[in-house]
């Protein structure tokens, strides 16, 4: 039998490499690769699997190119660098790591937070610069304060759990967040006017949607407490930068601090230069361990789906167990048989396909 041949095109742990190769899987370890998408695109169709971390670009162009490849393994959460409609029409499975880095950005986000209330780089900077402008930096406790978070998922969950510890009271708006769950880990469960009006710091730990875009404009900015503080470790354009600065310059905002941005890698941004604002480029889940998890973690899903069909965290296809996988093979063969004779039965494209299933019970 063949072993399944996986290319790894960006920086990943040599640990990872080591995973691949224990398991029986021939590994491509070429961490610049992602750079150059013309190189890419000539080499892709040679491979099974793709594991990747930001600087890799899956575009349609490169993927119409790969004729073989199964899987797409993301070694972390956003998978903004895959275009997922041109990988579900070839049939490529796209894995992420959700759980890897989730300790790692919760913590730069509390850390933000705290940067935030105490202002530690400005004075940082003032000190270092030989001015001993000790009236000049007052800061806010946080105990006692509200922590407003938007979007109590996994992330999300840790920082309400890191805040308690530190003596606030954390209230969330997140549709998804049952009251039971909101009890078990200590928070209030809140609408998201509610939220606005009453936090004295916000962060974010939401996905970019078309819901969730520009959350925080300039209508739900005048909603919020004089002298807010808002962070954001989630994702570039969840919160109107604009919007934002005039908030900042007309003092309803007393601070923000920011991971993320609209544009990345961000060059220039209308945050930058702002004396009330903390930037930094992107380092949610920067730290050793979190790299590390997160290169572990989609080596060994990419390896059980290569090997066993088993298919955990993906994006575009629901999770199967190995012991699944086999009784599901051919259905799936089938359902391509399928869509390849109504393909040929049209002289169109298939815009709409409707499926009428019913349960079956044993006798």
């Amino acid at each position: 039998m063949t072993k399944p041949k996986v290319l790894i095109s960006d920086a990943l742990s040599p640990a990872a490499v080591q995973i691949f190769k224990d398991r029986g899987v021939e590994v491509d370890f070429q961490p610049d690769l992602g750079k150059d998408k013309d190189k890419l695109a000539e080499i892709i169709g040679n491979y099974d699997g793709l594991a990747i971390r930001s600087a890799t670009k899956a575009t349609a162009k490169i993927l119409e190119k790969a004729k073989n490849l199964k899987v797409i393994g993301r070694a972390g959460i956003g998978v903004d660098n895959v275009e997922i409609p041109a990988a579900t029409a070839k049939g490529i499975i796209v894995m992420n790591t959700p759980f890897g880095n989730s300790i790692t950005t919760a913590e730069h986000a509390i850390t933000l937070m705290l940067a935030l209330a105490r202002e530690i780089p400005a004075a940082d900077a003032s000190t270092q610069a030989g001015k001993w402008e000790k009236n000049r930096f007052m800061g806010v406790e946080i105990t006692g304060k509200t922590l407003g978070i938007i979007g109590a998922g996994n992330i999300g969950s840790i920082v309400a759990d890191r805040a308690l510890g530190l003596r606030m009271k954390v209230i969330a708006f997140d549709p998804f967040l049952s009251p039971e769950r909101a009890k078990d880990i200590g928070i209030e469960k809140v609408e998201l006017d509610d939220l606005f009006k009453r936090a004295d710091f916000i962060t974010l730990h939401t996905p970019l949607t078309d819901k969730t875009k520009n959350i925080i404009d300039a209508a739900s900015i005048a909603k919020m407490k004089q002298g807010v503080r808002i962070i954001n470790c989630a994702r570039g354009g969840l919160v109107d930068e604009q919007a934002l600065v005039d908030a900042l310059n007309s003092k309803h905002v007393a601070g923000a601090a920011f991971d993320v941005f609209v544009e990345e890698p961000a060059k220039t941004n209308v945050l930058f230069g702002h004396p009330n604002v903390i930037c930094t480029p992107h380092l949610g889940a920067s730290t050793t361990e979190a790299q590390e998890n997160v290169a572990l973690q989609v080596a060994e899903q990419m390896s059980d789906y290569l090997l066993t069909g088993a298919i955990s965290n993906a994006v575009n296809f629901p999770s199967i167990t190995a012991e699944e996988a086999p009784k599901l093979k051919p259905f799936i063969e089938l359902a391509e048989k399928l869509g390849s004779f109504a393909g040929q039965l049209t002289e169109t494209g298939i815009t709409k396909v409707t499926i009428t299933y019913e349960p079956t019970f044993p006798k």
